[in-house]
């Protein structure tokens, strides 16, 4: 079976992302480095499938990658994140591909909270120069970023987004996700220039929790 990928490149970095397995992403300095990149992860990626209890095999070789699409990437992707939509991801979404979508993503978001909770008390390694948050402000950064991306689906923070934490967050994404997809009001919605289509909205917070689960695990190794 060949796994649709959308390739972005940007002067300093490219990203490779499995369109139809929102959180598996990876990047390199050039296409193919993003490719083997996205191979090597495939069985790191597995678990979180298995979680959202959907089928998926890793690709033994990155023959099995069908790239679909190329973006030319910008600012965001030379600073570190797959920033551009795919043109197939304007497409309408069946109740079926959503729901499955969002089994997926809170895989992702669930990932995150064991390897984060697995964490608490140790510290992270440094990088060589003495770089990288600690944990509490790993997942203040991931929830802040949340609320960033509802705000691009369309919607205004929850009130109690403050008090609620990341499960206030997420349950607010959902919901507008659903809105989106059936074409439904946006539960309070913002003034949003252009909204994000909600495949990319979902393939970029499970591929930025993912992201951030597996450097939890590596600097707490």
């Amino acid at each position: 079976m060949k796994l649709r990928v959308v390739v972005e490149v940007g002067s300093k970095k490219a990203f490779a992302s499995a369109l139809d397995w929102p959180g598996w992403s990876r990047s390199g300095r050039r296409e193919a480095e993003a490719l083997e990149a996205l191979l090597a992860y495939g069985p790191r990626y597995a678990p979180v499938a298995n979680r959202a209890r959907v089928a998926f095999n890793p690709p033994a070789r990155s023959g099995e990658f069908t790239v679909v699409e190329r973006l030319e990437g910008g600012g965001t992707t030379d600073f570190g994140a797959p920033g551009e939509a795919a043109r197939g991801e304007d497409e309408s979404i069946s109740a079926s591909d959503a729901k499955r979508l969002t089994a997926l993503l809170k895989a992702a978001w669930a990932t995150f909270d064991a390897v984060a909770a697995r964490a608490a008390g140790v510290e992270l390694a440094k990088g060589p120069r003495g770089g990288g948050r600690d944990l509490d402000k790993i997942v203040e950064h991931v929830r802040e970023a949340e609320l960033a991306y509802l705000g691009q689906l369309g919607s205004r923070p929850p009130d109690d987004h403050a008090a609620g934490g990341l499960d206030t967050v997420r349950n607010a994404f959902v919901e507008t996700l659903t809105a989106r997809v059936q074409g439904e009001p946006l539960p309070n919605p913002r003034t949003t220039r252009k909204p994000w289509p909600p495949r990319y909205a979902i393939r970029r917070s499970a591929w930025h929790t993912l992201d951030h689960a597996w450097e939890i695990e590596d600097r707490s190794a």
